[in-house]
């Protein structure tokens, strides 16, 4: 036998209602209009063949049918409130797979996964390291790092931050024999590419420069190569600022000039729809959307 159930939008819409005994004040807390409080009680009211409210100088009382209503599903609403903070709670726990690209994982993630382990003991992170994002997060997949505009269809994305390309060397090349004074006197010091020239030829068409031949250096599969090259005093790379800022941080790598390429893409954080409020998802997307607000706050009091 098949259970009559009534429009649940409207069946929340009388349980506010009935508690305030105000129509003003039930729209207040379910953020919708006086006009559609009103539209769901006519609702559920035609539903059950029943009046469930009257009024009575300017005031509103339940009939004896809507209070005999009212006191049988309220409860059933604290229940499920109950129910739902339990469900979330133990979701708050446990292991939380995240996927990202090695060099994000290996420049910015792993240096920083004990301050997260600290504040949220019980979520065991595994880190999986992908070449490349498809767009779609897998089964085994609870959140990644995209680098991109934010357009991934199904997936809730919350921009971490913007990223600009800035030019990187080691302090012993800057103060070597070949002076690094300008933009142009990058045609003695060899290239550092990563995946391709393009970055490099973007700068230095931005820059103005046409004389430098972008087409010789090595070129690196991923970027934290890249920086790793450049940290040994092997070329130039056009770094990530936000996969660059450790090493400069801790000095093994300086910016030469204060040209900077802005990229269109940004880093978000990603994760299906329907997982978004996990407890543990919630937690690793609060953590990160505050670590990347402090460090950009701390790079706006060092400029």
């Amino acid at each position: 036998m098949s259970r009559r159930l009534p429009p649940l939008n409207a069946v929340k819409a009388f349980e506010a209602a009935a508690r305030h005994l105000s129509f003003t004040r039930a729209a207040e807390e379910l953020f919708v209009t006086q006009a559609a409080v009103s539209h769901q009680i006519k609702a559920l009211e035609d539903f059950l063949g029943l009046k469930l409210f009257r009024r009575k100088n300017r005031s509103l009382l339940l009939t004896e049918e809507g209070q005999s209503y009212f006191l049988d599903i309220k409860d059933i609403f604290v229940q499920l409130g109950e129910a739902t903070d339990r469900l979330l709670a133990r979701s708050a726990v446990g292991s939380l797979t995240v996927s990202m690209s090695p060099s994000f994982a290996i420049q910015w993630l792993v240096p920083r996964l004990s301050q997260f382990s600290e504040k949220n003991p019980d979520i065991d992170v595994r880190i999986k390291a992908v070449d490349s994002d498809t767009g779609a997060l897998t089964d085994d997949v609870d959140v990644a790092i995209y680098y991109g505009q934010g357009n991934w269809p199904g997936l809730r994305a919350d921009k971490l931050r913007n990223e600009v390309l800035i030019p990187v060397c080691s302090p012993l090349l800057l103060n070597g024999p070949k002076p690094l004074n300008e933009p142009k006197d990058l045609k003695h010091h060899t290239l550092l590419h990563d995946s391709s020239r393009h970055d490099w030829q973007a700068w230095f068409r931005q820059c103005d420069i046409t004389d430098i031949n972008v087409n010789q250096g090595p070129i690196f599969s991923h970027s934290s190569l890249v920086l790793q090259a450049a940290t040994h005093g092997q070329g130039i790379a056009l770094g990530y600022s936000v996969l660059a800022r450790p090493d400069i941080k801790a000095g093994r790598l300086v910016c030469p000039f204060s040209e900077v390429l802005v990229s269109k893409d940004a880093y978000y954080l990603v994760c299906q729809q329907s997982h978004s409020e996990l407890g543990k998802v919630s937690a690793f997307r609060e953590w990160m959307v505050d670590m990347f607000a402090e460090e950009s706050r701390s790079d706006l009091l060092a400029g």
